[in-house]
């Protein structure tokens, strides 16, 4: 019995998990701005490119 709650507070002071979880959060982060970009490219080329075809 004590060995299992030796593992369980060794489990406990494990922080690799916490480690992947913050770059997980970093990732998707960086993700939302990457399409927010995009998007906001997009529609400002989308816009450029109509306003070129409408003076031909």
């Amino acid at each position: 019995m004590l060995n299992w709650i030796a593992k369980l507070y060794d489990v406990r002071r494990d922080s690799r998990g916490v480690t992947a979880i913050e770059y997980a959060f970093i990732a998707t982060l960086i993700a939302v701005a990457v399409i927010g970009g995009a998007t906001t490219l997009g529609v400002d080329l989308n816009d450029a490119y109509a306003g070129f075809a409408g003076h031909l």
